[in-house]
């Protein structure tokens, strides 16, 4: 594993040193330094620090975990790999992610999952441990995003979630009561059926992060999915 000691770098110099690295690479001394690991296609990143926006933009295959928190638009759309936080992430996470996983112990700000989508076989999936702000899934086209509410006392999701949602699918670890859906989206309780989706997604996050896989999925969850009648879809996606 090649260190990186970041503390007196600038993030050109950060993400330089990683492309060029020949190995797994670790970058200590983070704090702030942006578009870490942008593009990264074939490394796994561990980062101790506080990386800036952008971490992992349109990454490509590598596999970064940060032992803290991240700040906005973590995943801007990437295309594939994995993206683990140990701590909490700030807006527009998975923004426009078109691939690959997304995974964050803590919770999300405002915007988490805007314009995620999907193409064939590319699936992203955005799986929260708290809570996320408002406008979670704001016109998501596809992809799988999961709120879990481990953190307790907050309600799962802020304000107009599911915003312009016109494809794929949310599920929020709560009975969702008192929580103001737009007209265009269905919300009703998960079935098994729906659970079984998701059962090896939530398998594997509780075993990353170490939380009690059947205490998690044996809650009660709210699925939502959009409407066949939504109007967002003709405005996204051609006939």
């Amino acid at each position: 594993m090649i260190n990186i000691d970041a503390s007196r770098l600038d993030h050109k110099t950060v993400n330089d040193l990683l492309r060029n690295a020949n190995g797994d690479c670790t970058v200590t001394g983070c704090c702030g330094q942006r578009f870490i690991a942008a593009g990264l296609s074939d490394k796994r990143v561990a980062i101790e620090g506080v990386p800036g926006n952008a971490l992992g933009a349109y990454l490509n295959g590598a596999s970064i975990t940060v032992n803290s928190n991240a700040q906005d638009a973590v995943g801007d759309t990437m295309n594939n790999g994995s993206i683990i936080v140990r701590g909490n992430v700030g807006d527009a996470a998975g923004y426009a992610m078109r691939g690959g996983k997304i995974m964050v112990k803590g919770n999300a700000g405002y915007r988490a999952g805007i314009h995620m989508k999907q193409y064939r076989e590319k699936i992203p999936v955005m799986i929260i441990g708290g809570s996320a702000g408002s406008f979670l899934g704001e016109y998501q086209a596809g992809g799988i995003i999961i709120v879990l509410g481990l953190d307790g006392g907050k309600r799962i999701v802020g304000n107009f979630p599911c915003t312009g949602m016109h494809g794929g699918k949310m599920f929020l670890r709560s009975d969702c009561a008192g929580i103001k859906f737009p007209q265009q989206v269905t919300a009703r309780r998960a079935l098994d059926g729906d659970l079984n989706e998701i059962r090896g997604l939530l398998s594997e996050y509780c075993r990353i992060f170490g939380f009690d896989f059947e205490g998690v999925i044996s809650s009660v969850f709210t699925v939502v999915t959009p409407d066949g009648n939504n109007p967002y879809k003709q405005m996204y996606v051609a006939n």
